[in-house]
């Protein structure tokens, strides 16, 4: 197995299973991320849970969460409503409408995006009393680094972040679009694309992507099944060239063969 013949094919060997592992481990990675991706995409087909059995203030965010419908009770606070500017909603440009809702069984806010709107302004909601609001939930958004420059009362993404430093009390690591309010409290509320000016119009949850977990996961075992054929054929290499070594260390010499003697000045009779 020392000789440079076998070493060699040792480095290849290696280098085989490390390639055909981390190939593997990728392709599992795929499979868990496809998982997660399927289980939004199926998640508006669930049935509407209550906020607070899915999420809690101060706590991590689900991925499985993504797209899930909730149901949250409690009351709007119109003093901390902000615009998040240059969203689009089909061809046209404007603004989502980020109000907070109290949720009454944790006292604590959840940012609501009640719409989008094409003014520079939204309308307030009509109440501040109770109110059901049923919406699709939604991580938090990366910071924008247009924010400082925008006027006061505009964000350039729902940053939770931000959010916590403008509201008081504790807030939700999460947002929620809203699909419905019970009663109704966005004034001139329309379907997302219609053309009203100054109206708020619902906003479709963004649609999740799907996924092929078993395909994925069926990659990351073949690429592991190759890595260990690999090292039973060299392992087999291996032991057929020591045991055709040992068998010709073992064979006797051979006997040579006898040459006719010959009788100098020998004639014939």
């Amino acid at each position: 197995m020392l000789r440079p013949r076998w070493l060699g094919l040792l480095v290849v060997l290696v280098g085989i299973i490390i390639s055909f592992t981390l190939l593997g481990l990728w392709q599992l990675s795929v499979a868990r991320d496809d998982a997660t991706a399927q289980a939004v995409a199926d998640a508006p087909q669930e049935p509407v849970v209550a906020l607070t059995s899915l999420l809690q203030p101060h706590s991590g965010f689900p991925a499985v969460a993504s797209n899930r419908r909730v149901s949250a009770v409690g009351h709007y606070d119109p003093t901390g409503q902000v615009l998040v500017p240059d969203r689009r909603l089909g061809s046209a440009t404007g603004s989502w409408v980020v109000t907070p809702l109290v949720v009454d069984e944790t006292g604590a806010r959840l940012p609501v995006v009640r719409g989008f709107v094409r003014a520079t302004t939204a309308p307030a909601p009509t109440t501040t009393g109770p109110v059901t609001v049923v919406g699709s939930a939604a991580p938090g958004e990366s910071p924008d680094p247009t924010t400082p420059s925008l006027p006061a009362g505009q964000l350039g993404s729902v940053d939770l972040g931000r959010l916590v430093n403008l509201w008081p009390g504790d807030i939700y690591n999460a947002f929620v679009f809203a699909i419905s309010e019970t009663p109704d409290a966005s004034a001139a509320v329309v379907p997302g694309g219609s053309a009203t000016v100054g109206a708020i119009e619902r906003i479709p949850p963004p649609p999740a992507p799907s996924g092929l977990t078993l395909r994925n996961a069926a990659y990351a075992l073949q690429w592991w099944v190759f890595a260990v054929f690999a090292v039973y054929m060299y392992a087999r290499m291996v032991r057929e060239d020591h045991q055709q070594r040992l068998a010709e260390a073992a064979a006797p010499d051979p006997v040579p063969s006898p040459t006719p003697a010959t009788t100098a000045g020998a004639t014939r009779p």
